[in-house]
């Protein structure tokens, strides 16, 4: 811990931004009170990097006067809360992913799974951007509140649906949620450490997938077997708002002490309702979010919903929504750079090549991952006979690795300074690893090959998730951090939706062919329903016929998705050689942080 201040704030010194202290008098300046301790100084001069910029927006503001105001013991605190929260998204996290297949399966729709994902993944993570205005605007606490609201009821609307489009409505609002609490966690700590340390810390956040790993699919698998799904997520329905309350508590508590001791930095708007209206209507740029995410929605959701269509690609429809969504997102660069009186992203950001480098990496990153896991787990119970529990296992590698390495590149990080050798390493390994995986996820392949696919994989591609947003960070001031961390999340989770987009229609055009293929002629009017639900494609006993078929299909499509992985993520390599290689050992945060 740091306290970056030498002194307490002078109550008195701090009602007015103008108010100066009185030079010191003759008197002063020849007696031996001229060289004052530092508990004198703090009497005599105010260090006015304490004072919270008062032009700013009220969060950053409000949480800049929290780092100068609080004590070390409310920081630790602090962070014990913001450790149990994480720990409850990444139980969820985990869990769910073991679930989603049975859910869709118990519907008759295993073949929806992506596309559930995929509207759940655009808007959750579009709303990054407006989520960084709330926060930015209206504060850390405000935005924290909402996002727990929008979880809590996502999983209520997940334990209670009766088919999979009521589930996939549920999964939006739980993203939008779910990843907002993230986002807003992650910025807590940007707000409270220095950027050298900042690795670490992030890495400390994560640390509860290392339990998180085997307790998620273990429970799914429990839940499974005995209430059913729909329990699960009604346990989280209580466990989620229970665990956010303290965090609001802290942080309103906080910035309650805070505003005492920075009387001026807390403003009275003197605004009527119509006239509040109109202001916010402005700050949160509303046609600028509803553009953007109407553009991203209609551009990415054909990539999944042609493959329903019967003219596939040539359905008026498909072709429409494209149309429509480049038109959207032309008229939102237009919008923001000749008509929006605040803009949703400042255009200086984007075209920081550190950022922008970041951002397309971090995108292209997720378009393979998503490639190659959003069947791995079904690919794992199919093709290698792994139980729900020993395939969540082995799926969550990533989740457990990635936690581990986090801190030794923390550390590389925090020793040397610098993070873009750390990327130039990681990348080329990156791509290595997926090519591995084309020919090692294969039937009859041994699984301690595919393990190796998945360490080397963890090991890089988590080194460029720690570099690409400590590079991110390094290149924008504290005022600009969570929207650049909202612009980062926003090329993941694109890139994410992309990804499923591609899987979800390798998937939907390969494997009916495919299992038409190599299925034996009596089980060839079984591919609609062998297609339709992973508890069918298991029924079949290890070693028939039927199952090798199906184990072959899973194979070759398999194979697509991880070719299609590797190609793509081939331009990890120049985004890492554009960033700008930042020092950033004099970057610190003001006040007691981290």
């Amino acid at each position: 811990m740091a306290d970056d201040s030498e002194t307490k704030p002078v109550e008195a010194a701090l009602g007015s931004q103008a108010q100066k202290p009185s030079p010191p008098s003759a008197v002063d300046e020849i007696t031996p009170a001229a060289a004052p301790t530092t508990e004198t100084r703090a009497s005599l001069d105010v260090d006015e990097k304490r004072i919270p910029d008062l032009e700013g927006q009220d969060g950053v503001r409000d949480i800049e006067a929290i780092t100068q105001s609080w004590s070390e013991r409310m920081l630790v605190i602090t962070y014990v809360w913001l450790v149990i929260v994480n720990f409850v998204l990444a139980f969820e996290s985990s869990m769910s992913g073991s679930l989603i297949a049975y859910v869709t399966s118990d519907f008759q729709k295993h073949s929806l799974l992506t596309t559930a994902q995929v509207v759940a993944t655009i808007v959750g993570g579009v709303s990054r951007i407006p989520i960084a205005k709330i926060i930015d605007i209206w504060g850390r606490p405000e935005g924290f509140a909402l996002m727990t609201l929008f979880a809590t009821l996502g999983v209520v609307l997940m334990a209670v649906s009766k088919n999979v489009e009521t589930y996939a409505a549920a999964l939006v609002f739980y993203r939008v949620g779910e990843n907002g609490m993230n986002f807003i966690l992650d910025v807590l700590v940007a707000d409270t450490t220095k950027l050298r340390n900042r690795a670490l810390a992030l890495s400390v956040m994560s640390a509860p997938f290392l339990a998180t790993t085997f307790a998620g699919p273990a429970a799914a698998e429990d839940f499974l077997a005995g209430v059913g799904w729909r329990w699960a997520y009604g346990t989280l329905a209580i466990i989620i708002p229970a665990c956010a309350v303290p965090i609001l508590w802290i942080l309103l508590y906080a910035r309650k002490e805070a505003r005492k001791q920075f009387p001026a930095a807390v403003r009275d708007s003197g605004r009527t309702w119509s006239q509040t209206i109109v202001h916010y209507t402005i700050e949160f740029d509303v046609m600028g979010m509803v553009l953007i995410v109407a553009g991203f929605s209609l551009v990415i959701l054909p990539l999944t919903l042609a493959t329903y269509q019967t003219d596939k690609w040539r359905s008026a429809s498909i072709i429409t929504m494209i149309i429509l969504g480049g038109c959207a997102l032309v008229a939102f660069c237009v919008w923001e750079k000749y008509f929006a009186k605040v803009t949703l992203v400042s255009f200086h950001l984007l075209w920081d090549r550190t950022v922008m480098g970041a951002c397309i990496m971090s995108g292209v990153m997720f378009v393979a991952s998503a490639c190659w896991t959003s069947y791995f787990q079904s690919h794992l119970q199919v093709v290698f006979g792994l139980p729900i529990k020993d395939a969540g296992w082995f799926g969550n590698i990533y989740n457990l690795g990635s936690c581990s390495w986090g801190f030794a590149v923390g550390y590389l990080i925090r020793a040397t300074n610098r993070y873009k050798w750390l990327a130039l390493i990681a990348s080329p390994l990156l791509v290595m690893s997926a090519g591995l995986m084309i020919k090692y996820r294969m039937p009859g392949a041994p699984l301690g090959l595919v393990a190796m696919c998945q360490v080397l994989e963890t090991i890089s591609s988590s080194t460029l998730v720690v570099t690409e947003r400590i590079a991110i960070m390094a290149a924008a001031e504290h005022e600009n951090v969570a929207m650049v961390l909202a612009l980062l999340s926003m090329f993941t989770s694109v890139g994410n939706t992309i990804g499923l987009g591609v899987s979800g229609g390798i998937w939907t055009n390969s494997m009916p062919g495919l299992l038409q293929k190599y299925l034996p002629e009596g089980l060839k009017n079984q591919a609609g329903k062998i297609f339709g639900s992973l508890v069918v494609q298991l029924s079949y006993p290890w070693g028939t016929p039927g199952r090798v078929a199906i184990q072959e299909a899973y194979g070759e499509g398999m194979q697509r998705m991880c070719i299609a992985a590797c190609a793509v993520l081939s331009l990890t390599i120049p985004c890492a050689m554009a960033w700008r290689d930042l020092n950033i050992k004099d970057k610190q945060m003001k006040g007691r942080v981290v």
